[in-house]
């Protein structure tokens, strides 16, 4: 497969980002105990400069791994509990509302959105106004309120939890709100070696001081960095060849999207595969991605983007799976056309 053209310097720069997502990914093993494949996907959410919805049970250290991420590269974690009662003015702080000295600008808030890592708890128990008004202003990277505008923290990353659907007391997130997300990750239970040893720690209180590995200069550096990098045509292809496949009724949907999918991705999700696969590479060491780091990264890009119909539902197919199948479609397919196996 014909690769990208790379200059050396710029070769040389991966090369960099590459060493340094190297000793992040080994500091947060050094505190968190497992959850490497969650901890990888955490670190190409960064890099691709996305946020990241997570399901899981509380205590597997979300805000463990996020705190000890903001340390490694010296940047301000806070986190936000969602709550019925909360506002944007909560989120602001009392004295980032109103417009400073005659200028559009609000002043220097003091709320949580001041942070460059956010992590926001259980977002579906905040009322729907204040989880569009989150999303928006994370989406957009400012605030805007009372007519006058907040520029949010660069570099900026959110991890949003949420709680199953059929939870009480929580709001539906819409299909809308969930496509601004880059990522829905899992995080899963630990092994059983590895609860072992979280149970050793406990108990013998091992803790350490984070090093500082990074700043947000050379995140910022590394997140322009990949928006530079090129992406091989066969590689683009067989993203973009996907995420059509996952439309029902489309042309490009075989037989089983359209027996089992309620509705497909969009275009963004597109854009999201091609950056999560650039930066899955350069956190493999390598400066080109291929298509396996499209398949490795597609469950986490569409699982939020694709919904299971009433007869897959019970036929007991979740998301996951259908993604899997619908890759093994387009395999049998395509081998041909991208040298597949």
């Amino acid at each position: 497969m014909a690769q990208p053209n790379v200059t050396d310097p710029l070769r040389g720069e991966v090369e960099r980002c590459s060493r340094c997502l190297g000793r992040l990914r080994a500091e947060l093993a050094r505190v968190v105990v497992g959850q490497e494949r969650f901890v990888e996907q955490v670190l190409i959410g960064l890099l691709a400069s996305g946020h990241v919805l997570v399901e899981g049970v509380p205590g597997l250290a979300k805000t463990l791994l996020l705190r000890t991420l903001a340390s490694a590269a010296q940047l301000e974690f806070r986190r936000i509990e969602f709550t019925p009662d909360l506002t944007l003015e909560d989120l602001i702080g009392c004295s980032g509302l109103g417009p400073s000295a005659g200028q559009d600008e609000l002043a220097a808030p003091t709320g949580p959105l001041s942070a460059h890592v956010i992590l926001a708890d259980q977002i579906d128990r905040g009322p729907p106004k204040t989880q569009a008004a989150f999303l928006d202003a994370i989406h957009q990277g400012e605030v805007v309120a009372g007519g006058a505008r907040m520029p949010l923290a660069k570099p900026l990353f959110v991890v949003a939890t949420r709680n199953p659907a059929d939870q009480e007391g929580t709001y539906r997130v819409g299909q809308s709100a969930l496509d601004r997300f880059l990522m829905h990750l899992r995080m899963e239970y630990p092994r059983g070696e590895d609860e072992w040893e979280i149970a050793r720690r406990g108990i013998a209180a091992v803790g350490g001081r984070v090093e500082p590995l990074t700043d947000g200069e050379e995140i910022l550096r590394f997140q322009q960095l990949l928006g530079r990098l090129p992406i091989s045509d066969p590689v683009l292809r067989y993203a973009w060849t996907l995420v059509r496949a996952t439309r029902p009724q489309s042309a490009e949907a075989p037989e089983m999207v359209d027996r089992w999918f309620a509705w497909g991705a969009g275009p963004r999700a597109v854009v999201a595969l091609a950056a999560c696969a650039k930066a899955r590479a350069i956190l493999c060491g390598r400066w080109a991605a291929k298509i396996a780091d499209v398949e490795a990264m597609a469950p986490a890009v569409l699982r939020h983007r694709v919904a299971p119909n009433e007869i897959a539902q019970a036929d007991a197919l979740s998301a996951d799976k259908l993604i899997h199948m619908l890759m093994e479609a387009i395999r049998r397919e395509h081998h041909e056309d991208y040298g597949l196996p």
